[in-house]
């Protein structure tokens, strides 16, 4: 079976996470997506969070590079950019997060590849794009959700602003780019040419935090921090389970529970599940007004029965009757979430330094395309074959490539 994106070259500058997450889902859609890396270390995220061992590619690395080949090329080389703009020539979309001028200063920007192929989308994350007063910052994913808003309704109430757990900056964002790559390769379609597609990581997240800003734009007035606790109104909190685990209890043993305030129903269902059908007539908790004033005495109420139950056991129980909620999964818990492993969204991939390990794929699903997830490569592992394939080299002009030290076969 066919993917949707077969037979789309993505030729792919991006390095770290946010450029990386978007053309991996590329890949995932089944686009060709070739990773150019430099012959010092390539991409810096084989390298991040690797702890347990600095001599392997990271899991960082591995998480983001999925069903990608991988090209090491010495772009500050005159070789190194010949290499580059024939792999441009044949490309759909050029992909690059580099820092601000990275790519016009190695000749690669887009006005160079639009004359190399006109047909070419070129696309570009940038922290806070290529203009304003900010375009000449750099930004990592703490910094996008400072400057967006997101980070300012993050955390407790009367606390200190939190940094998201999710990469809501660079992820999101990578998201963001993908959609736009797609757009514009429809729209290629019909005039025959590419375009500049740039999503700048601030604005993405800002646009992943837009609904926040419906009271400031009733009121004037900055959303506060409302910790667990919806500020749309009815009741919601975490609300502590018992232990999960054999050895004890674990400091996410919780379940997540909403109950809106236009849906009353799931405050009866709750009680009939804990078995307190007589708090549905108590003043306190008989409208969502009520529930939301006297929410930490209706979290003591259900804690009076989650406590003596894991949080797997109630979210069952809740979930149900139709309830909101979920269990608070820790990540080691989610490589091992039956409900994941069913879907396929987490797989077991063999690697040749790693070994057997888990991974997370795509969420899309696409009945006529489907994901077929492979590795992500290894540190130049398909510099030969791309050179010859696409950028027209033979294995001679290769291997004297590799001894000026302009590409690395790995």
């Amino acid at each position: 079976m066919t993917q949707a994106l077969e037979g789309i070259r993505v030729i792919d500058f991006t390095h770290d996470q946010a450029g990386p997450s978007c053309t991996q889902m590329l890949a995932w859609l089944g686009a060709d997506v070739i990773k150019i890396e430099n012959p010092k270390g390539g991409d810096r995220a084989r390298r991040l969070w690797n702890s347990d061992n600095p001599d392997l590619d990271s899991f960082f690395f591995l998480l983001l590079n999925s069903n990608k080949r991988s090209t090491v090329i010495d772009l500050k080389s005159a070789d190194g950019k010949e290499i580059a703009r024939r792999l441009i020539k044949e490309a759909d979309v050029v992909a690059e997060n580099l820092g601000p001028g990275v790519m016009d200063r190695l000749g690669l920007g887009w006005d160079a590849v639009k004359e190399l192929n006109p047909r070419a989308v070129f696309a570009s994350v940038k922290g806070f794009g290529s203009y304003g007063p900010y375009s000449g910052f750099k930004c990592f994913e703490p910094v996008a959700q400072a400057t967006s808003g997101a980070m300012s309704v993050t955390g407790e109430a009367g606390g200190t602003p939190l940094v998201n757990g999710a990469n809501i900056g660079d992820s999101g964002t990578g998201m963001h780019l993908a959609m736009a790559i797609l757009a514009a390769l429809v729209q290629r379609g019909r005039t025959g040419k590419g375009q500049l597609v740039e999503v700048a990581m601030q604005e993405a997240v800002l646009n992943l935090t837009r609904v926040k800003f419906t009271g400031t734009l009733a009121t004037g007035e900055p959303l506060r921090r409302s910790g667990n606790r919806s500020p749309t109104g009815g009741y919601s909190d975490l609300i502590r389970c018992a232990p999960s685990k054999p050895e004890g209890g674990g400091v996410d043993d919780y379940i997540y529970i909403i109950v809106p305030p236009d849906n009353p129903e799931m405050f009866n269902a709750a009680m009939d599940v804990i078995g307190r059908p007589e708090l549905k007539e108590d003043e306190r908790f008989k409208t969502a007004a009520a529930r939301a004033k006297n929410g930490a005495a209706l979290t003591e109420v259900l804690e009076s029965w989650t406590l003596s139950r894991n949080k797997h056991d109630v979210m069952k129980a809740f979930a149900g009757r139709g309830m909101v909620c979920g269990a608070v999964l820790d990540t080691a818990e989610v490589l091992q979430d039956p409900h994941l492993r069913e879907r396929g969204t987490i797989v077991d991939l063999d690697h040749p330094t790693r070994g057997r390990f888990s991974t997370i794929i795509s969420p899309l699903r696409l009945s006529d395309s489907p994901v077929a997830p492979r590795r992500a490569p290894l540190f130049g592992e398909h510099t030969e074959e791309v050179l010859r394939s696409l950028a027209g080299y033979t294995a001679e002009e290769v291997a004297a490539l590799r001894r000026k030290g302009v590409v690395t076969q790995g």
